[in-house]
């Protein structure tokens, strides 16, 4: 019995939902090129990797505003900065996904699920247009939903791209899983009724993913094989 199945009492879950940036890739050397773009159209310093690494996971619009803002508080931005700065990031992060990488132990994992035949859901707080051109680049393969920050009205941490996956798929809460790496992950999973694993390697403002006291942690997605 591997760590997944001992999760839900020896049986495997029939759906596994999730997260993609700081969970299946790391986006963060994309995202911060753009970031950097966008501050340099505006003639303001660049924010780098580090800063832009605690900023994501709440969507392109809150990146923007926090790069605006030099910090993760970012009350008081002007709207309509905000709205052009958006637009610029957005051309320039649509250019170039070329530095985002795989982490390890995923391709392992999604592999293995794939021959056991659980099916598989993205549920992510990444504009719907960048999905697809990720996954196929990195060879994550297919996934039979994809829901993107702007499929639907909210985003994580509400639970609506995880309910509207578990409705698709006519799985159950408590048969489905979600893996994640923040704060929002593990709130939308647990206002869904999902258990959910973390991953201690991604994005989380900067702390750690274990006070979320998420159902499992692990340092590496092949942990669960």
């Amino acid at each position: 019995m591997n760590a997944l199945t001992r999760l839900f009492g020896g049986a495997l879950p029939q759906l596994v939902m999730f997260d993609l940036d700081g969970t299946l890739v790391d986006s963060v050397p994309d995202l911060a090129a753009a970031v950097d773009e966008m501050l340099a159209r505006r003639g303001r310093p660049p924010a780098g990797i580090e800063r832009v690494r605690e900023w994501v996971g709440n969507g392109s619009p809150i990146l923007v505003r926090r790069a605006l803002a030099g910090s993760i508080e970012h009350a008081g931005v002007d709207e309509t900065e905000a709205a052009a700065a958006l637009a610029d990031f957005l051309d320039a992060y649509a250019r170039d996904h070329t530095a985002t990488t795989v982490y390890p132990g995923v391709l392992k994992l999604l592999g293995w699920l794939r021959e056991q035949g659980v099916a598989l859901a993205v549920v992510t707080n990444k504009p719907l247009q960048f999905v697809a051109p990720i996954l196929e680049q990195t060879g994550l393969g297919e996934f039979a939903w994809i829901i993107g920050g702007d499929s639907l009205p909210v985003k994580k941490p509400d639970p609506a791209g995880l309910l509207h996956v578990l409705r698709s798929a006519g799985v159950d809460p408590q048969h489905s899983l979600f893996v994640g790496d923040s704060r929002n992950d593990v709130l939308a999973a647990r206002a869904a009724g999902v258990p959910v694993v973390a991953v201690s390697y991604g994005y989380n403002h900067g702390r750690p993913i274990a006070e979320e006291n998420p159902d499992l942690l692990v340092d590496s997605l092949d942990a669960l094989v």
